[in-house]
């Protein structure tokens, strides 16, 4: 059963609450570094009691470690030991024997009981829980009382064994923490209706496919990933969707790697990679001088917006064959990295600033170059202030390698949305004409138009919508004898009311003073009414 958005709120209010004077970036990596733990011994937990029988855990262990622990990680690729599980954690805190060191001890032995195979997925996922941190307190019996009422706290929150409610609750929480933690924080989030876009066009007509695979290579929470998947008939069939993604930043990587498995993602089905996309081209790409890059069914990307990078000696790398990007805007390089990892029968969504569209020297050549192979098949305006990180608006833009036409579908989706107090929202009727446009293809009416390449090019290969979208609403004609009337009977009515003003003063007993008012009065009327 699916969290209520009731409950959620107050799941996020008691947390919000607890973390005292922690910034919520830093806040979030230990709440999500303790749900995450106690999300793998519920796992572990699930698993032994189906396997043991009734025998306990620890005399299983006790008997023989070495063959124990094999037996875990060949099935979880992890080992958690007897007195390690979260439960462990907080049925000592209930008899007051809980020590900071409890946990410390517990993630040291975790790191150490990853089989080799899974090292990619689990090592270092719970390094940016610091703690020895003065955060959490001027000592260790500060930083313990710390630790215990953050663990109490999420025992008592009831994850699910579903994963889909227990991911739900996890996505939930990385977006009120990306809101409240400043406008650097929303980079590692795309807001669900965004990806809910990006994710049914990536899909549709395809969502038969047996196998899928899915990359994105600026990947920060991996929402873009598990929304795609989500869509496709075999989601959760262990080893029918591979998830491969890139991000630079670790402690975002971290965030990524957690919200997957916490969606139930299995560590063989996951290839995450932390390094800087445009400098380490990933996943392979040229090794020993010869280009080898391995290619996805769908490719998405939520980049950081105008980003500088290195762009120097680029003019060799196979990936920017259309042209190098300036290096005080690296939005064609996210683009073309990703183009280059798509299959030919492969589909491509990225967002972008509006400046792609119509910037020119080296960028107005790589957009023409693009349009030229037919790889541009769709161009999506969105509304302004639907990220947590960005007032600006933004695009979504669709990409294929082997298309037959060489036309471009344009959609000004800008004016559907839900003003909210702080940011704009896109309402799912919103969402669904988008996507029915993209799929029919067609014209609408001051939304969509599709263009044909020569009038792209008669338009020198910009692409700015409003070249082509139409949105313009015409006034209806003003009816200047109607409004002359108007102005008549408002002349009429100020007249009227001056009178009443002097028959009142004329009325009043006459004084110096008042007299001096009178005179004051008719002269600021104009003295017609002498």
């Amino acid at each position: 059963m699916a969290l209520t958005a009731d409950k959620k709120a107050l799941i996020w209010k008691t947390l919000n609450e607890t973390r005292g004077k922690i910034e919520p970036a830093e806040y979030k990596n230990y709440i999500f570094g303790l749900m995450f733990y106690k999300f793998l011994s519920q796992k572990a937990e699930n698993w032994l009691a189906q396997q043991l029988r009734g025998e306990s855990w620890a005399n299983v262990w006790q008997q023989d470690a070495d063959k124990a622990a094999t037996f875990m990680q060949s099935k979880l690729g992890y080992v958690i030991q007897p007195g390690d599980m979260f439960s462990d954690w907080q049925a000592a805190i209930n008899i007051d024997q809980f020590n900071i060191t409890n946990v410390a001890d517990s993630l040291t032995r975790f790191n150490q009981g990853v089989s080799q195979n899974a090292k990619a997925t689990f090592a270092g996922i719970f390094d940016d829980m610091d703690l020895t941190s003065s955060r959490l307190g001027s000592n260790t019996q500060t930083r313990t009382k710390t630790l215990m009422d953050w663990i109490s706290l999420i025992d008592q929150i009831e994850l699910d064994e579903d994963s889909d409610v227990l991911g739900d609750l996890y996505e939930y929480l990385i977006g009120m923490f990306a809101a409240n933690s400043g406008a650097k924080a929303g980079e590692f989030y795309t807001p669900h209706q965004v990806s809910d876009i990006m994710a049914r066009i990536l899909t549709a007509g395809r969502e038969d496919k047996a196998s899928y695979s899915l990359y994105d290579p600026a990947m920060g929470s991996g929402s873009l990933l598990l929304t795609t998947a989500s869509y496709m008939h075999n989601d959760g069939v262990r080893g029918a969707i591979k998830y491969y993604g890139q991000e630079v930043i670790t402690t975002t990587y971290n965030l990524g790697r957690i919200n997957l498995m916490m969606h139930g993602v299995e560590y063989n089905d996951m290839h995450i990679h932390n390094a800087d996309t445009l400098n380490a081209d990933w996943p392979d790409g040229v090794t020993d001088g010869v280009d080898n890059p391995r290619m996805f069914d769908a490719v998405m990307e939520n980049p950081p917006y105008s980003l500088k990078w290195d762009n120097t000696n680029r003019e060799d790398d196979p990936r920017f064959k259309a042209g190098v990007s300036p290096k005080s805007k690296a939005d064609f390089a996210f683009l073309q990295h990703g183009l280059y990892h798509l299959k030919q029968d492969g589909r491509m969504a990225i967002v972008l600033p509006h400046g792609v569209l119509f910037r020119g020297a080296a960028e107005g050549r790589i957009r023409k170059q693009l349009l030229e192979h037919r790889n541009i098949s769709a161009v999506i305006g969105l509304p302004e202030k639907i990220f947590t990180n960005t007032g600006i608006p933004t695009i979504i833009m669709v990409l294929e390698k082997n298309r037959d036409t060489d036309d471009v579908l344009f959609i000004d989706a800008s004016k559907g949305f839900e003003k909210q107090k702080n940011q704009n929202r896109l309402r799912q009727e919103d969402i669904d004409l988008i996507v029915e446009t993209y799929v029919k293809r067609a014209g609408v009416d001051k939304y969509a138009h599709v263009a044909t390449f020569d009038e792209i090019k008669e338009n020198d290969f910009n692409l700015n919508i409003p070249r082509y979208v139409d949105t313009f609403e015409e006034e209806e004609p003003v009816d200047l004898v109607q409004v002359n009337q108007e102005l008549m009977n408002v002349q009429d009515d100020i007249e009227q009311q001056e009178n009443e003003l002097l028959t009142m003063i004329n009325e009043l007993a006459v004084t110096d003073d008042s007299q001096a008012i009178i005179e004051a009065t008719k002269r600021l009327l104009g003295g017609q009414h002498e």
